[in-house]
């Protein structure tokens, strides 16, 4: 618990509550969300427009949204069929859209980043489920394997591999997307009594490899071929992110383990993530740390330790948190606080090696569950915050902003250098408030008042203004020639 009582002594400024550079992101899953597909084009759009506007307004600076729930897409493909959960029989929808396309539009114009999620392995979730005539397990139902009345990719063929990495070049390729982002289901959660069958593949790929080694060895080539595909592409700053089940290994089965007692990803979904973040191929980390601060078998407390130790030094460590543990249950004594809520914030931001947090489901945020939306609006992230920079795709800086200009409704308005399809493109811009040209410090928290993805910004008190321009790796340029507000 030492790291809890290091979390609430450090945090008595506005500037440790609310850092400058900090990822706070939020999952918007489609998988089993039945609005999508009751709901038509316009409506779909509006309810969009109006979750992004609740999650920005909560400080909410990255959306990861789910565009491939179960070997189907939420966008235009030609590798897939379009999502069971958006249309019927893999059908386009009527009237058209694309809701990665719209997505990206929408978040990018509020100034916030959209990573693409997708799910690599999934195909069904039940042995009742229907897939559509174009899908590619009617033309190779040789590659597929049932586990629990449910389909999967095997993990194990060079072919399936090959796949899933066409598909995530087709949406790099095709879509401006910030990041490609897979969450914990690699091979499927193990059921009790029921043995993943692999023997086929195993027989033909293992070459006498213990079976555990020879899976996980499966899922690295897979994340080691996608880190390549990006790197690759014409666009090498879309970033790789991860968010495994949180907790890699207990102490009891390996002495770099946490003092947990739990499902082990390494042992049971065969992904080694402190792998592949050793080896550069993920350029975050963002462990699922769904439990409460005492959890007897996997405590909170316990695991942001353990992340914290562990990852985080050669690439970005976010923490999943989720919103109904953290709003039900009481903070710990001597506390008073009704939710867990500022404490594991706290505990995040306690120490350099994690530099955000990611919220389950992003819809209990828009929903305010248990006050989330006000405790987040008000305090907790009362003050924005700009993504952290990937400073290793790229160190490039880009040009400051010139020509500001005011008119009489307060509206600034600059000039940035035309994008070129590279990683120093200004795609975002900060802005920042200051009381009196002389106090002009950006590295202030307190100064930043909002980040923009359009060249103009309306002031809401006087002052003195200063914008600067962030990149696609999010690093951000000298200071504009301030404006004055009256």
């Amino acid at each position: 618990m030492l790291l809890a009582g290091l979390a609430l002594c450090a945090f008595s400024s506005a500037s440790a509550l609310n850092p400058k550079q900090e990822f706070r992101g939020a999952w918007m899953h489609t998988v089993y969300q039945e609005q999508y597909h009751r709901q038509n084009t316009e409506q779909n759009k509006a309810y969009l427009r109006n979750q992004l506007d609740s999650l920005k307004a909560l400080g909410i600076n990255a959306v990861i949204f789910q565009v491939r729930p179960q070997a189907d897409a939420f966008y235009k493909s030609d590798l897939e069929p379009w999502s069971r959960y958006l249309t019927d029989n893999g059908a386009a929808p009527v009237p058209f859209w694309d809701p990665l396309q719209f997505m990206i539009e929408e978040t990018h114009a509020r100034g916030m980043e959209l990573h693409a999620w997708l799910n690599p392995y999934r195909v069904t979730s039940s042995a009742k489920q229907k897939l559509p005539a174009s899908h590619i397990y009617h033309k190779h139902p040789e590659r597929f394997v049932t586990y629990d009345g449910k389909l999967y990719f095997d993990p194990a063929l060079p072919e399936n591999r090959e796949f899933i990495g066409k598909v995530v070049e087709d949406i790099i390729e095709r879509y401006d997307v910030d990041g490609i982002h897979f969450d914990d289901y690699f091979y499927p959660y193990p059921v009790q009594g029921k043995e993943f069958p692999d023997d086929k593949s195993y027989a033909k790929y293992g070459k006498g490899m213990d079976r555990g080694d020879w899976r996980r060895k499966n899922v690295d080539m897979l994340i080691e071929d996608l880190h390549k595909r990006i790197a690759a592409s014409s666009k090498p700053w879309v970033r790789f992110g991860i968010s495994p089940f949180g907790i890699w290994r207990n102490k009891n089965s390996d002495p770099r383990g946490s003092e947990t007692n739990g499902l082990q990803n390494y042992d049971a979904l065969f992904a080694d993530v402190l792998l592949w973040e050793k080896e550069g191929w993920i350029d975050y980390l963002l462990p699922q740390l769904y439990w409460q601060l005492e959890h007897k078998a996997a405590s909170y407390s316990v695991l942001v330790d353990w992340w914290a130790k562990n990852a985080g030094q050669n690439r970005h460590l976010y923490i999943g948190q989720d919103v109904a543990v953290t709003m039900k249950k009481p903070d710990l004594a001597p506390s008073v606080e009704k939710t867990q809520l500022r404490t594991k914030v706290n505990m995040t931001r306690a120490t350099d090696r994690i530099q955000g947090n990611c919220w389950w489901p992003g819809y209990s945020l828009t929903r305010n569950f248990g006050g989330i939306a006000d405790s987040l609006a008000t305090s907790i992230q009362k003050l924005p915050a700009m993504v952290p920079s990937y400073e290793w795709l790229s160190t490039d800086v880009p040009a400051a902003v010139q020509n500001l200009q005011i008119d009489s409704e307060r509206n600034i308005t600059w000039a940035a250098e035309a994008n070129k399809g590279i990683a120093n493109d200004a795609v975002r811009f900060a802005v920042y408030h200051f009381e009196s040209p002389e106090k002009v410090d950006i590295s202030v928290p307190e100064a930043l008042v909002d980040v923009v993805g359009k060249n103009s910004f309306t002031a809401t008190k006087p002052g003195v203004y200063v914008v600067t321009a962030l990149n696609r790796v999010n690093n951000e340029s000298e200071p504009s020639v301030p404006v004055i507000v009256k």
